[in-house]
């Protein structure tokens, strides 16, 4: 278990302030991603991460760059201290970090890919009103059952999102549904059923529909097969195709996130550290109840990152 993965976190790990630590050490940031970053979007996108607002921050066409700039801001300096992954995986939004990490993607295509896949995904909140909800403390067949069952009874899609890891899963779909997936988990002993703070019933079929035109920007882009490893949370394998990649993208909106998959494939692999490289420390908690005999780091802010430099430095994997 000597070797390190870099995981990328996705959409729920924005908060205002995001990247700031980086450049206390790391001012030549602003010129290397960040300024390039407002021009390429036409958005001043490094001032909503530091400043906000946050209701600004919310909106998932801002959401998804700004948390893709603020992971590439963080593997820079990782990088710039030595710090090389065995392997990499992103959390929905993250694979497209994970990418560029693992030189499939030059990081203007996939922050041009990240703006496009953030406007998409919110254009079908507008058409069609979904919501999405965590419930914890239910394995992921008795959450199934409960969508398929309330699917059933409203006529309203309802699925599970993500799998995020043994005892919490995420269902999205139209907003009256996931309400009464929440209540019903609830009966059936769920220790919580929460309602999630995010743009659009993300990883669900609402989703579908935005396939063709996704794959159409896709189709924009040159993608080179990785030249480190690449777990896929479509999948929870990997994947050395860069052919097989895309493809993995373009399900990617309206499948479900195999988290509890693509960590697993991991540590049987070999690997006892997860270093959370970005906002937030979301997944470094799914990973440590995933698989309870591994180190997990994460790097949102100036005490974080240090620890994790210095973790990374002691191992050769590093």
């Amino acid at each position: 278990m000597d070797k390190t993965a870099f995981i990328f976190p996705g959409q729920g790990s924005q908060r205002v302030g995001m990247g700031l630590h980086l450049l206390q050490e790391r001012p030549d940031l602003v010129d290397r991603y960040y300024r390039p970053a407002d021009e390429i979007l036409s958005l001043p996108l490094s001032t909503l991460c530091w400043e906000g607002p946050a209701e600004t921050l919310q909106d998932t066409a801002v959401t998804q760059p700004a948390i893709f700039l603020t992971s590439l801001a963080t593997l820079d300096v990782l990088r710039e201290h030595g710090a090389r992954p065995d392997v990499v995986a992103g959390h929905s939004l993250g694979e497209f970090s994970a990418l560029v990490a693992a030189d499939v993607l030059d990081w203007t295509d996939a922050l041009r890919l990240v703006r496009r896949r953030g406007e998409l995904m919110s254009a079908v909140n507008e058409s069609v009103p979904g919501s999405m909800a965590a419930v914890i403390g239910l394995d992921l067949e008795r959450v199934e059952k409960i969508c398929a069952e309330v699917a059933t009874e409203t006529g309203q899609i309802v699925e599970v999102a993500n799998d995020n890891e043994p005892a919490q899963a995420v269902v999205s779909g139209q907003s009256e549904a996931v309400d009464r997936v929440r209540v019903e988990a609830e009966r059936l002993g769920a220790t919580k059923a929460v309602a999630l703070n995010v743009g659009a019933p993300f990883h669900c079929s609402l989703m579908a529909g935005i396939e063709e035109e996704f794959t159409a920007e896709l189709s924009r882009i040159t993608f080179r097969d990785p030249q480190v490893p690449f777990v896929s949370g479509v999948t929870g394998d990997y994947v050395t195709d860069a052919e097989d990649i895309v493809e993995g993208l373009r399900r990617q909106v309206a499948d479900r996130v195999r988290w509890t998959e693509t960590v697993q494939r991991m540590a049987a692999d070999g690997v006892g550290r997860f270093v959370e490289v970005g906002p937030g420390r979301v997944l470094g908690g799914l990973c440590r109840r995933i698989t309870s005999e591994t180190e997990v780091r994460a790097t949102n802010d100036e005490r974080r990152l240090t620890q994790a430099l210095a973790s990374l430095a002691e191992s050769p994997a590093a």
